[in-house]
């Protein structure tokens, strides 16, 4: 195998450059501001700032409302994960398997990744809106109260079935891609051996893809802690009564609506401690049952 040798720093850095400028200006820029911004007490209109340390933490963490976004946060993105991804690995499995137009089936599963997070909202508004939604009109008449601007936890499940939706096109890419990945001679093999198809799953594939798994796992738990904002604005603003209210959301409140930066950016700042947390547990924990 051929190796590039560079002879001094000149170049390599040359060629960094692009992404280094990128990375400060769009992550490292940002992030500093906000972290600064959460310093300070600053009135609407940013006319004059004061120094307050870490007063908007401590207020933001003793707040009821904060306390239950995160709650929020919590059900919702671990909803939205396990079933983007094992609508996605089901999928993929049936999709691998050698029919007729699998590869019209595996390009129609990849074309909602195309649409817009609030394309995508308002999709399943039309389909699921109480008076006017396909679905909604047909539950309410077969007599199941469906209203998800006054129920909290319809409202908690329609957005949890949309943001996963959206996300389950990416995640059938490499999960297909993992399983194309297998070598055939081992199931052949298993298969000789008499190993059933839901047994080979359970112990030959599963195993083997459990590092596109873990990859996954930690997407789409990003995914619904950030790229999720467009879903829940389009469809429930929030509510009813803050029943769908998440952290990434609850930032936008606090800085968009209640002009209340410090505290905005004192929370933002808090979620990304929380991702950045999250991603180190998973891999301090659940990447040691990966089989690479």
């Amino acid at each position: 195998m051929r190796k590039t040798v560079f002879n001094g720093t000149a170049l390599p850095l040359l060629l960094l450059t692009p992404q280094l400028v990128i990375t400060a200006i769009f992550f490292l820029w940002p992030a500093g501001a906000a972290i600064w911004q959460s310093l300070l007490q600053e009135d609407p209109w940013g006319m004059s700032s004061q120094f307050v340390g870490l007063r908007n933490f401590t207020e933001v963490l003793a707040e009821p409302e904060w306390r239950g976004a995160a709650w929020n946060t919590l059900i919702f993105s671990s909803s939205v994960a396990v079933l983007a991804m094992g609508t996605a690995l089901f999928l993929a499995v049936q999709a691998d398997k050698s029919i007729r137009g699998a590869n019209i089936y595996r390009t129609l599963l990849v074309w909602p990744y195309a649409v817009a997070p609030a394309i995508a909202a308002v999709l399943w508004l039309f389909l699921f809106h109480p008076s006017i939604g396909l679905v909604g009109r047909a539950l309410n008449e077969a007599g199941v109260a469906w209203d998800y601007k006054l129920n909290g936890n319809q409202a908690m499940l329609l957005v949890i079935v949309a943001a996963a939706w959206k996300q389950v096109s990416y995640n059938f890419i490499f999960f297909l891609a993992g399983l194309q990945s297998i070598p055939r001679s081992v199931l052949e093999a298993a298969a000789i051996d008499g190993a059933k198809p839901v047994r080979r799953f359970w112990t030959i594939i599963l195993p083997l893809l459990s590092p596109t798994a873990f990859f996954l796992l930690v997407v789409n738990l990003v995914y619904a802690f950030f790229d999720t904002f467009g879903v829940i604005h389009a469809l429930t603003g929030g509510g009813p009564g803050k029943a769908t209210e998440t952290l990434i959301y609850k930032v936008y409140v606090e800085g968009v609506q209640n002009v209340n930066l410090g505290s905005s950016s004192a929370q933002s700042v808090i979620l990304m401690i929380l991702v950045i947390a999250l991603t180190a547990v998973q891999f301090r924990f659940i990447e040691r049952k990966v089989h690479y």
